[in-house]
């Protein structure tokens, strides 16, 4: 499955001034993973991030985002971002930012 380079290009320059990062294939698409864990991904042309538990009830109130069930079941700490939900700069560095900021609460692998 493809996935939408152009986000992939805007991603990896918010990363690339802040946060050392490794790129996966996974998904379909492409993670980012900054310390060992998945922050977020490209599946198509949908964003997937990793809330965390403690923000995913206010990341699934952002305008543009959705419950993830890639597997059919809804994941309580991931949410999809629809491409609108991503076309600004802003927009893209806060849900960095929410992604990085749980995946720094976690052990570095």
């Amino acid at each position: 499955m493809a996935y939408d380079e152009g986000l992939a290009q805007r991603l990896r320059e918010i990363f690339a001034d802040r946060y050392k990062v490794e790129e996966k294939r996974m998904f379909g698409g492409i993670a980012f993973m900054p310390r060992g864990h998945m922050c977020c991904a490209i599946v198509g042309d949908t964003l997937m991030l990793r809330s965390g538990p403690d923000h995913y009830t206010a990341a699934l109130r952002r305008p543009h985002a959705r419950e993830m069930n890639f597997t059919g079941k809804a994941m309580k700490d991931f949410v999809y971002v629809d491409p609108a939900g991503t076309e600004d700069e802003v927009d893209q560095q806060a849900w960095v930012a929410l992604g990085v900021g749980f995946v720094n609460s976690l052990p570095v692998k």
